[in-house]
């Protein structure tokens, strides 16, 4: 994927995770101004209000996969949320998101391993920016799904594109015929608004089964 954007191309068209980090090393202290200001990034605030309509209790302890600089928990933190834990493979994304004092905790880690976390962590779990070109593949949701409690919702955007592209969707679906989740909402959203990009803005409600093995 080759974008109009140099900034982006770097990100979207890196070919391994060290060059992916070394990107965004090179990007963390200018990423908020880029996206928000440059770019009109308005994927974190669109799934923060996507997570209340399904989350109201502001007592809910959250995960942000893939967290970055800490922007879907400062747009989270202005609805009320107060317990949210950050995760991220970008050790500077995520000095950047400390420095914010967003985040109860951080933690380095990457979403395409298995994760050390405990099963049914998470009342809820919000992933933004993440699942798109040259990042997390699509067996990234059983995880996300493992660390989130029954009942629980998980709320992520996927720039599209890389929607069919990267086999998300067939996984979305894999994993609702095994009723590991269940869909809530999807819908067509903006993304970056002054790079006429969108997404998919989707919300998925863990079952009782949570994440089976299922065959990738």
């Amino acid at each position: 994927m080759v974008s109009d954007n140099k900034t982006l191309d770097k990100v979207y068209t890196a070919d391994n995770h060290k060059d992916l980090m070394e990107a965004y090393g090179d990007w963390a202290e200018n990423y908020d101004a880029d996206t928000v200001e440059a770019f009109g990034y308005v994927a974190p605030e669109i799934t923060a209000r996507a997570l209340e309509r399904v989350v109201p209790a502001t007592s809910a302890r959250i995960l942000d996969a893939g967290c970055g600089t800490g922007q879907v928990a400062e747009a989270l933190r202005s609805k009320g949320y107060g317990d949210l834990h950050a995760l991220d493979y970008s050790s500077d994304m995520l000095k950047v998101a400390e420095e914010k004092k967003v985040y109860r905790s951080l933690k380095q880690a990457d979403l395409s391993k298995p994760l050390d976390i405990e099963d049914d962590a998470y009342d809820a779990v919000v992933c933004v920016g993440t699942l798109t070109y040259g990042h997390v593949d699509a067996a990234a949701f059983d995880e996300l799904i493992r660390v989130t409690r029954p009942d629980g919702h998980i709320c992520f955007t996927i720039r599209e594109g890389a929607y069919e592209d990267y086999g998300y969707r067939d996984r979305m679906i894999a994993l609702e015929r095994a009723d590991a989740w269940e869909l809530v909402s999807m819908e067509d959203a903006d993304y970056l608004r002054n790079e006429n990009v969108g997404c998919k803005l989707c919300t998925y409600k863990v079952t009782a089964g949570g994440s089976p093995a299922v065959p990738a």
